[in-house]
């Protein structure tokens, strides 16, 4: 019992770390990825606690099989109610957790590994609803560039479109990634697990920045300010996900009534469609739009841009002739609810 107890201690303490330390500052910067990780572990404990009655004291390393996972996977689709595409991101979600385990103690990396070939579940295809050429001129003719917060929009918008970046990662760009005095502007993009990747600015793009800029910053801005912020509190921080979202809803509104291809629920990943899609119709090949797009697996574009099998066979052939939370200060041990004594959030059951 003792020896239980204390690879239960250890398992809490990984997944405190794993939540409030590696999550935030190591795995990625979205604030949307952050709370999935912790909804995924969440869950798991939630599953172990009520279809497999573990408690406290007998949480140990042996909960985390493969088979205990298919059966988590089975419990979300089919009690939760959870769909496949959700599953599976809970799933990958888990095996992330398992891999940084088997990072600190390789003992323990065949959890990992038998992690790895749990079968994700089948996914329907669906197809991302970019936008025409057309809409996205309206789109940019919508912004009051008359007015302070016009100019910062529609810099936002035209810099979104023009390198088909992440909302998070524009969100999260720093003044130092904008080298808008090279001989070929660039920025230089911190993706999905800390992809770096660069992508060459327009000349519409560089002007409304160089702008805004000067505008919103300096002459000789901070290089470790972000580029778009919020004054909140007489400090400027990130600014959020919600609030580009209302903003770009707000001139889809404007921008429909001239052109009725726009949107009326746009969102910020539509304009990263757009420019993927228009980029394919301009010619650039697959290949190169997924690198653009910092996609880890070619699969994923041509999924997303649903191309036809011709352009699948044709990037492929491309592709082979190229170089190949805090954790608690006291052990919350006192508490039977398996979640209270990992630390992470009670799950509320449907």
């Amino acid at each position: 019992m003792r020896r239980s107890n204390n690879k239960a201690i250890e398992i809490t303490k990984h997944i405190n770390a794993f939540l409030d330390d590696y999550v935030p500052n190591y795995s990625g910067r979205s604030e949307n990825t952050r709370k999935s990780y912790d909804i995924a572990i969440s869950l798991y404990i939630d599953y172990l606690e009520k279809a497999k009655n573990i408690v406290p004291e007998r949480l140990g390393y042996e909960c985390f099989s493969r088979d205990n996972i298919e059966g988590w996977l089975r419990w979300l689709f089919e009690s939760r109610k959870c769909s496949p595409q959700t599953c599976n991101v809970r799933l990958a979600s888990l095996r992330v957790f398992l891999e940084y385990l088997g990072d600190k103690d390789v003992s323990l990396l065949y959890l990992y590994e038998s992690a790895t070939r749990v079968k994700r579940l089948k996914e329907a295809s669906r197809k991302v609803t970019g936008m025409s050429k057309d809409a996205v001129r309206a789109l940019m003719n919508a912004p009051d560039t008359k007015t302070s917060v016009g100019r910062r929009d529609i810099a936002m918008i035209v810099t979104l479109y023009g390198t088909a970046v992440r909302m998070d990662e524009l969100l999260s760009m720093k003044i130092g990634q904008l080298h808008l005095e090279a001989k070929k502007p660039y920025a230089v993009v911190i993706g999905k697990n800390d992809n770096i990747r660069t992508l060459y600015l327009l000349p519409k793009a560089v002007a409304h920045l160089r702008q805004y800029i000067k505008e919103y910053h300096s002459e000789n801005p901070n290089p470790e300010a972000y580029v778009f912020y919020s004054r909140v509190s007489g400090k400027n921080t990130m600014m959020s996900q919600m609030a580009v979202s209302k903003r770009l809803k707000l001139y889809a509104k404007t921008a429909n009534k001239v052109c009725s291809e726009v949107p009326l629920d746009l969102h910020a990943h539509q304009l990263r469609h757009a420019k993927a899609s228009h980029w394919l119709e301009d010619g650039i090949n697959i290949v190169q739009i997924s690198r653009l797009l910092g996609h880890l697996q070619l699969e994923t574009t041509m999924i997303y841009l649903d191309v036809s099998l011709e352009q699948k066979a044709d990037a492929l052939t491309t592709l082979e002739e190229e170089d190949t939370r805090s954790l608690p200060k006291k052990w919350k041990g006192s508490g039977t609810s398996l979640a209270s004594f990992c630390g992470v959030r009670p799950i509320v059951s449907n």
